[in-house]
């Protein structure tokens, strides 16, 4: 499990954990049943308080991507695609927003930002993307 903490970020620390687990967890990259580093083991890698790495998986089994057993760890909870589909559709949502504050900026109208979405999401209709 690769986790890259920014300190110029201004996300909080146990949350740049979070997101890189679940991305992790989403992407396939780490599966039902693998071994999540011990809190401490996390701690020391990553050169953070083990108070740091306890909240992003306290987060990480409040929200359903891991499980908890106390003497013998943390590990990758089975996933439910619906919830699965539910943070892809929360995470794409905060990218369009970003995307449609660029485009009023810009100055480009929504209808051209639908033919991109349209060429992005779709390909273009040679299959050129």
């Amino acid at each position: 499990m690769d986790i890259v903490i920014s300190n110029q970020s201004n996300e909080p620390i146990y949350e740049q954990i979070v997101s890189q687990v679940k991305a992790q967890i989403m992407s396939g990259e780490l599966g039902e049943g693998d071994a999540l580093p011990s809190m401490r083991a996390l701690a020391q890698a990553l050169r953070i308080s083990v108070i740091t790495t306890k909240r992003a998986y306290e987060e990480l089994e409040r929200e359903g991507f891991i499980e908890s057993f106390t003497g013998k760890g943390s590990f990758v909870k089975a996933q439910n695609h619906e919830l699965l589909r539910e943070e892809y559709l929360r995470q794409t949502e905060e990218l369009i927003a970003q995307a449609c504050e660029k485009a009023r900026l810009g100055g480009i109208e929504l209808s051209e930002l639908h033919e991109m979405v349209d060429i992005i999401y779709g390909g273009d209709q040679n299959g050129d993307l």
